[in-house]
Protein backbone atom coordinates (compact mmCIF):
# COMPACT_ATOMS: atom_id res chain seq x y z
CA UNK A 1 0.00 0.00 0.00
CA UNK A 2 1.61 3.01 -1.06
CA UNK A 3 0.81 6.45 1.03
CA UNK A 4 -1.69 8.24 -0.39
CA UNK A 5 -0.83 11.30 -2.85
CA UNK A 6 -1.19 14.41 -1.99
CA UNK A 7 -4.30 16.65 -3.07
CA UNK A 8 -3.12 17.65 -6.24
CA UNK A 9 -1.64 14.29 -6.93
CA UNK A 10 -4.94 12.54 -6.33
CA UNK A 11 -7.24 15.41 -8.04
CA UNK A 12 -4.57 14.83 -11.39
CA UNK A 13 -5.39 11.00 -11.05
CA UNK A 14 -9.35 11.24 -10.83
CA UNK A 15 -8.87 14.46 -13.56
CA UNK A 16 -6.75 12.00 -16.12
CA UNK A 17 -9.40 9.56 -15.61
CA UNK A 18 -12.12 11.88 -15.91
CA UNK A 19 -10.41 12.93 -19.66
CA UNK A 20 -10.74 9.45 -20.92
CA UNK A 21 -13.50 7.70 -19.20
CA UNK A 22 -15.96 10.91 -18.35
CA UNK A 23 -19.82 11.31 -19.51
CA UNK A 24 -20.38 14.15 -22.65
CA UNK A 25 -23.81 15.67 -20.61
CA UNK A 26 -24.97 18.55 -22.29
CA UNK A 27 -25.18 20.21 -19.12
CA UNK A 28 -21.34 19.90 -18.44
CA UNK A 29 -20.76 22.06 -21.65
CA UNK A 30 -22.56 25.47 -19.96
CA UNK A 31 -21.20 28.28 -17.64
CA UNK A 32 -24.81 29.13 -17.17
CA UNK A 33 -25.77 28.55 -13.32
CA UNK A 34 -29.28 28.24 -14.49
CA UNK A 35 -28.90 25.61 -16.71
CA UNK A 36 -26.48 23.81 -14.19
CA UNK A 37 -29.43 24.29 -11.66
CA UNK A 38 -31.81 23.15 -14.04
CA UNK A 39 -29.46 19.61 -14.58
CA UNK A 40 -28.76 18.82 -10.77
CA UNK A 41 -32.81 19.40 -9.87
CA UNK A 42 -33.92 16.94 -12.74
CA UNK A 43 -31.23 14.65 -11.86
CA UNK A 44 -32.34 14.52 -7.91
CA UNK A 45 -33.22 10.65 -7.97
CA UNK A 46 -33.37 10.39 -11.65
CA UNK A 47 -30.77 8.60 -13.44
CA UNK A 48 -28.87 10.70 -16.07
CA UNK A 49 -29.79 8.91 -19.35
CA UNK A 50 -33.35 9.69 -18.39
CA UNK A 51 -32.48 12.88 -16.79
CA UNK A 52 -30.78 14.48 -20.06
CA UNK A 53 -34.36 13.82 -22.07
CA UNK A 54 -36.04 16.07 -19.46
CA UNK A 55 -33.19 18.50 -19.80
CA UNK A 56 -32.81 19.37 -23.47
CA UNK A 57 -36.99 19.42 -22.91
CA UNK A 58 -36.69 21.94 -20.31
CA UNK A 59 -34.06 24.15 -21.58
CA UNK A 60 -35.89 24.02 -25.36
CA UNK A 61 -39.25 24.86 -23.46
CA UNK A 62 -37.98 27.32 -20.73
CA UNK A 63 -34.20 28.94 -21.87
CA UNK A 64 -34.14 30.74 -18.88
CA UNK A 65 -35.13 32.07 -15.68
CA UNK A 66 -37.73 34.36 -17.02
CA UNK A 67 -39.11 32.07 -19.36
CA UNK A 68 -39.47 29.51 -16.18
CA UNK A 69 -41.21 31.57 -13.98
CA UNK A 70 -43.65 33.27 -16.30
CA UNK A 71 -44.96 29.08 -17.06
CA UNK A 72 -47.96 28.33 -14.79
CA UNK A 73 -47.55 25.23 -12.46
CA UNK A 74 -49.42 22.90 -14.48
CA UNK A 75 -47.47 23.16 -17.52
CA UNK A 76 -44.24 23.00 -15.07
CA UNK A 77 -45.83 19.66 -13.76
CA UNK A 78 -46.82 18.55 -16.94
CA UNK A 79 -43.73 18.40 -18.56
CA UNK A 80 -41.98 16.90 -15.41
CA UNK A 81 -45.04 14.31 -15.63
CA UNK A 82 -43.18 10.90 -15.76
CA UNK A 83 -39.69 11.92 -12.97
CA UNK A 84 -41.38 11.23 -10.19
CA UNK A 85 -41.10 13.43 -7.11
CA UNK A 86 -42.71 16.57 -7.86
CA UNK A 87 -42.35 18.44 -5.05
CA UNK A 88 -39.07 19.29 -7.30
CA UNK A 89 -40.83 20.07 -9.93
CA UNK A 90 -42.90 22.70 -7.87
CA UNK A 91 -39.84 24.23 -5.62
CA UNK A 92 -38.18 24.76 -9.19
CA UNK A 93 -41.27 26.60 -10.47
CA UNK A 94 -41.14 28.69 -7.06
CA UNK A 95 -37.86 29.32 -7.19
CA UNK A 96 -37.49 30.48 -10.68
CA UNK A 97 -40.13 33.08 -9.80
CA UNK A 98 -38.34 34.35 -6.44
CA UNK A 99 -34.83 34.73 -9.33
CA UNK A 100 -37.36 36.63 -11.10
CA UNK A 101 -38.92 38.79 -8.30
CA UNK A 102 -35.66 39.34 -6.28
CA UNK A 103 -32.93 39.42 -9.04
CA UNK A 104 -34.57 40.67 -11.79
CA UNK A 105 -34.53 37.49 -13.75
CA UNK A 106 -30.55 36.82 -13.36
CA UNK A 107 -29.60 33.61 -11.55
CA UNK A 108 -27.96 34.36 -7.90
CA UNK A 109 -23.92 33.86 -7.79
CA UNK A 110 -23.33 33.79 -3.81
CA UNK A 111 -23.28 30.31 -2.06
CA UNK A 112 -25.60 31.63 0.44
CA UNK A 113 -28.63 33.16 -2.08
CA UNK A 114 -28.27 29.71 -3.76
CA UNK A 115 -28.33 28.05 -1.10
CA UNK A 116 -31.70 30.22 0.00
CA UNK A 117 -33.65 29.44 -2.77
CA UNK A 118 -36.70 26.50 -2.34
CA UNK A 119 -35.33 22.96 -2.85
CA UNK A 120 -31.60 23.36 -2.88
CA UNK A 121 -29.68 22.11 -0.60
CA UNK A 122 -26.28 22.18 0.37
CA UNK A 123 -25.23 19.63 -2.06
CA UNK A 124 -26.76 21.36 -4.67
CA UNK A 125 -25.78 25.12 -4.12
CA UNK A 126 -22.28 23.49 -3.96
CA UNK A 127 -22.53 21.84 -7.25
CA UNK A 128 -24.43 24.63 -9.32
CA UNK A 129 -21.41 27.56 -7.75
CA UNK A 130 -18.84 25.29 -8.00
CA UNK A 131 -19.64 24.25 -11.85
CA UNK A 132 -20.63 28.11 -12.93
CA UNK A 133 -17.64 29.96 -11.31
CA UNK A 134 -15.26 27.26 -10.35
CA UNK A 135 -16.46 28.42 -6.50
CA UNK A 136 -13.78 26.39 -4.28
CA UNK A 137 -16.86 24.23 -2.77
CA UNK A 138 -16.66 20.50 -2.54
CA UNK A 139 -19.88 18.54 -3.64
CA UNK A 140 -20.72 15.17 -1.71
CA UNK A 141 -23.46 13.43 -3.42
CA UNK A 142 -24.19 9.56 -3.29
CA UNK A 143 -21.13 8.72 -5.68
CA UNK A 144 -18.96 10.84 -3.52
CA UNK A 145 -19.71 9.17 -0.39
CA UNK A 146 -18.76 6.07 -1.59
CA UNK A 147 -15.65 6.69 -3.29
CA UNK A 148 -14.33 8.63 -0.34
CA UNK A 149 -15.73 5.78 2.13
CA UNK A 150 -13.71 3.04 0.23
CA UNK A 151 -10.29 5.27 -0.06
CA UNK A 152 -10.10 5.64 3.05
CA UNK A 153 -11.84 3.00 4.64
CA UNK A 154 -14.51 4.93 7.11
CA UNK A 155 -16.90 3.03 8.54
CA UNK A 156 -18.78 6.16 9.81
CA UNK A 157 -22.64 5.97 8.61
CA UNK A 158 -23.42 8.52 5.89
CA UNK A 159 -26.45 9.26 6.88
CA UNK A 160 -25.78 10.40 10.66
CA UNK A 161 -24.83 14.20 11.06
CA UNK A 162 -21.52 13.38 12.69
CA UNK A 163 -21.01 11.46 9.57
CA UNK A 164 -21.82 13.82 7.10
CA UNK A 165 -20.13 16.10 8.74
CA UNK A 166 -16.65 14.37 8.46
CA UNK A 167 -17.52 13.51 5.08
CA UNK A 168 -17.62 17.14 4.31
CA UNK A 169 -14.33 18.05 5.83
CA UNK A 170 -12.53 15.30 3.97
CA UNK A 171 -14.10 16.19 0.66
CA UNK A 172 -13.12 19.79 1.20
CA UNK A 173 -9.50 18.71 2.25
CA UNK A 174 -9.36 17.55 -1.42
CA UNK A 175 -10.66 20.04 -3.37
CA UNK A 176 -7.43 21.83 -5.49
CA UNK A 177 -6.87 24.82 -5.72
CA UNK A 178 -8.35 26.64 -8.64
CA UNK A 179 -10.04 23.61 -10.56
CA UNK A 180 -13.30 23.11 -8.30
CA UNK A 181 -15.60 22.61 -11.09
CA UNK A 182 -13.41 19.49 -13.02
CA UNK A 183 -12.48 18.09 -9.96
CA UNK A 184 -15.75 17.57 -8.54
CA UNK A 185 -17.15 16.64 -11.83
CA UNK A 186 -14.44 13.66 -12.22
CA UNK A 187 -15.20 12.69 -8.62
CA UNK A 188 -18.67 12.19 -9.23
CA UNK A 189 -17.97 10.57 -12.69
CA UNK A 190 -15.33 8.06 -10.81
CA UNK A 191 -18.11 6.83 -8.45
CA UNK A 192 -20.51 6.61 -11.09
CA UNK A 193 -18.72 4.73 -13.45
CA UNK A 194 -15.61 3.69 -11.63
CA UNK A 195 -16.43 2.93 -8.09
CA UNK A 196 -19.43 1.46 -8.53
CA UNK A 197 -22.36 0.44 -5.86
CA UNK A 198 -22.20 -3.25 -7.18
CA UNK A 199 -19.11 -5.07 -8.51
CA UNK A 200 -16.53 -2.34 -8.57
CA UNK A 201 -13.39 -2.29 -11.02
CA UNK A 202 -10.62 -2.23 -8.55
CA UNK A 203 -8.62 -4.50 -10.37
CA UNK A 204 -8.17 -1.08 -13.61
CA UNK A 205 -8.75 1.53 -10.41
CA UNK A 206 -6.04 4.06 -11.09
CA UNK A 207 -6.41 4.60 -7.06
CA UNK A 208 -5.96 0.56 -6.19
CA UNK A 209 -2.91 0.78 -4.72
CA UNK A 210 -4.07 3.17 -2.53
CA UNK A 211 -7.49 2.41 -1.37
CA UNK A 212 -7.69 1.52 1.78
CA UNK A 213 -10.80 -0.79 1.56
CA UNK A 214 -9.30 -2.69 -0.76
CA UNK A 215 -6.62 -3.56 1.20
CA UNK A 216 -8.93 -4.36 4.12
CA UNK A 217 -11.53 -6.46 2.07
CA UNK A 218 -14.04 -3.98 3.34
CA UNK A 219 -14.84 -2.74 -0.21
CA UNK A 220 -18.31 -4.13 -0.65
CA UNK A 221 -19.18 -2.84 3.10
CA UNK A 222 -18.51 0.80 2.42
CA UNK A 223 -20.43 3.16 2.89
CA UNK A 224 -22.11 2.64 5.74
CA UNK A 225 -25.46 3.68 6.49
CA UNK A 226 -27.16 3.66 9.81
CA UNK A 227 -30.54 2.46 9.03
CA UNK A 228 -33.52 2.72 6.48
CA UNK A 229 -36.87 4.56 7.14
CA UNK A 230 -39.65 1.61 7.16
CA UNK A 231 -41.83 1.58 3.97
CA UNK A 232 -45.53 2.42 4.43
CA UNK A 233 -48.08 0.18 2.41
CA UNK A 234 -50.99 2.07 1.09
CA UNK A 235 -54.17 0.26 -1.02
CA UNK A 236 -55.59 2.61 -3.99
CA UNK A 237 -58.53 1.57 -5.60
CA UNK A 238 -59.17 4.11 -8.52
CA UNK A 239 -62.57 4.76 -10.15
CA UNK A 240 -61.69 5.04 -13.80
CA UNK A 241 -65.95 6.72 -14.53
CA UNK A 242 -66.74 7.25 -18.34
CA UNK A 243 -69.70 9.16 -18.92
CA UNK A 244 -69.96 9.31 -23.02
CA UNK A 245 -67.07 11.35 -24.51
CA UNK A 246 -65.89 12.50 -21.09
CA UNK A 247 -64.69 11.14 -18.14
CA UNK A 248 -63.85 12.21 -14.08
CA UNK A 249 -60.36 13.87 -12.96
CA UNK A 250 -59.22 14.50 -9.50
CA UNK A 251 -56.63 17.34 -8.68
CA UNK A 252 -54.39 16.04 -6.09
CA UNK A 253 -54.30 19.04 -3.03
CA UNK A 254 -52.57 19.14 0.61
CA UNK A 255 -49.36 17.71 1.99
CA UNK A 256 -50.15 14.37 -0.19
CA UNK A 257 -47.72 12.85 -2.85
CA UNK A 258 -48.42 14.33 -6.21
CA UNK A 259 -49.87 17.56 -5.30
CA UNK A 260 -51.18 19.38 -7.73
CA UNK A 261 -51.36 16.44 -10.39
CA UNK A 262 -55.02 14.86 -11.98
CA UNK A 263 -55.42 11.02 -11.15
CA UNK A 264 -58.87 9.12 -11.42
CA UNK A 265 -60.93 9.87 -8.52
CA UNK A 266 -59.93 7.39 -6.04
CA UNK A 267 -61.35 5.56 -2.69
CA UNK A 268 -58.41 4.75 0.09
CA UNK A 269 -58.43 2.46 2.50
CA UNK A 270 -55.77 0.49 5.09
CA UNK A 271 -56.47 -2.71 3.07
CA UNK A 272 -57.45 -4.03 -0.71
CA UNK A 273 -61.22 -3.17 -1.65
CA UNK A 274 -62.24 -5.57 -3.97
CA UNK A 275 -65.37 -4.75 -7.10
CA UNK A 276 -68.10 -5.71 -4.86
CA UNK A 277 -67.29 -3.84 -2.02
CA UNK A 278 -67.04 -0.14 -4.00
CA UNK A 279 -70.21 0.71 -4.42
CA UNK A 280 -70.73 0.55 -1.01
CA UNK A 281 -68.25 3.43 -0.52
CA UNK A 282 -69.38 7.12 0.06
CA UNK A 283 -66.89 8.70 -2.19
CA UNK A 284 -68.09 5.71 -5.23
CA UNK A 285 -71.68 7.13 -4.74
CA UNK A 286 -70.71 10.72 -4.90
CA UNK A 287 -68.88 10.34 -8.45
CA UNK A 288 -72.23 7.93 -9.80
CA UNK A 289 -75.00 9.63 -8.16
CA UNK A 290 -76.26 6.61 -7.05
CA UNK A 291 -77.22 6.05 -11.18
CA UNK A 292 -76.59 2.49 -12.75
CA UNK A 293 -73.29 1.62 -13.85
CA UNK A 294 -72.21 -0.76 -16.52
CA UNK A 295 -69.10 -2.28 -15.03
CA UNK A 296 -66.17 -2.65 -17.64
CA UNK A 297 -62.92 -4.10 -16.08
CA UNK A 298 -60.95 -4.26 -12.90
CA UNK A 299 -57.22 -4.32 -12.93
CA UNK A 300 -54.78 -4.66 -10.54
CA UNK A 301 -51.42 -3.06 -11.22
CA UNK A 302 -48.20 -4.45 -10.07
CA UNK A 303 -47.08 -2.47 -6.62
CA UNK A 304 -45.24 1.13 -7.25
CA UNK A 305 -42.85 2.05 -5.09
CA UNK A 306 -42.10 5.18 -4.05
CA UNK A 307 -39.33 6.51 -1.82
CA UNK A 308 -41.14 5.49 1.74
CA UNK A 309 -44.36 4.33 0.10
CA UNK A 310 -45.51 1.28 -1.90
CA UNK A 311 -48.48 1.93 -3.61
CA UNK A 312 -50.87 -1.17 -4.28
CA UNK A 313 -53.50 0.45 -7.08
CA UNK A 314 -56.66 -1.24 -8.91
CA UNK A 315 -58.46 0.65 -11.10
CA UNK A 316 -61.85 -0.17 -11.58
CA UNK A 317 -63.69 1.02 -14.98
CA UNK A 318 -67.02 1.71 -15.73
CA UNK A 319 -69.70 3.24 -17.87
CA UNK A 320 -72.67 5.79 -16.79
CA UNK A 321 -75.50 7.38 -18.92
CA UNK A 322 -74.88 10.35 -16.60
CA UNK A 323 -73.01 12.54 -14.40
CA UNK A 324 -74.27 14.01 -10.91
CA UNK A 325 -74.54 17.56 -11.29
CA UNK A 326 -72.61 17.73 -8.80
CA UNK A 327 -69.10 16.48 -8.04
CA UNK A 328 -66.95 16.01 -5.08
CA UNK A 329 -64.80 19.08 -4.46
CA UNK A 330 -61.19 18.66 -6.77
CA UNK A 331 -63.66 16.20 -9.26
CA UNK A 332 -63.56 17.65 -13.12
CA UNK A 333 -65.19 16.64 -16.20
CA UNK A 334 -62.84 16.19 -18.89
CA UNK A 335 -63.13 15.87 -22.22
CA UNK A 336 -60.99 12.45 -23.36
CA UNK A 337 -59.26 13.99 -26.32
CA UNK A 338 -58.14 16.41 -23.71
CA UNK A 339 -56.70 13.91 -21.26
CA UNK A 340 -53.13 14.67 -22.25
CA UNK A 341 -53.38 18.32 -21.23
CA UNK A 342 -53.15 17.06 -17.92
CA UNK A 343 -49.95 16.21 -15.49
CA UNK A 344 -50.55 12.39 -13.90
CA UNK A 345 -48.63 9.95 -11.88
CA UNK A 346 -45.74 7.87 -13.73
CA UNK A 347 -48.65 4.86 -11.82
CA UNK A 348 -51.27 6.73 -13.56
CA UNK A 349 -49.59 6.80 -17.31
CA UNK A 350 -48.75 3.06 -16.58
CA UNK A 351 -52.02 2.27 -16.34
CA UNK A 352 -53.20 4.01 -19.40
CA UNK A 353 -49.98 2.85 -21.48
CA UNK A 354 -51.50 -1.01 -20.79
CA UNK A 355 -54.97 -0.11 -20.70
CA UNK A 356 -55.68 3.06 -23.03
CA UNK A 357 -59.05 5.11 -22.59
Amino acid sequence: MKPFPEVNAFSDILCAWYARFGRDLPWRHTRDPYRIWLSEVILQQTRVEQGREYYLRFVGRFPDVRALAAASEEEVLKLWQGLGYYSRARNLHRAARLIAEQYGGRFPERYDEVRALPGVGEYTAAAICSFASDAPLAVLDGNVFRVLARLFDLDLPIDTTQGRRRFAELAASLLPPGRAALHNQAIMDFGALQCTPQQPRCGECPLAEHCLALAAGTVAVRPVKQGRTKVRDRWFAYVVVLCGDELLLHRRDGRDIWRGLYEFPLVERDRPLDAAELPAQEEFAQLTGGAACMWLSSVAMPPHRLSHQLLHATFHRLRVEHLPERLPDGVVRVRAERFDDYAVPRLIERYLTRYPI
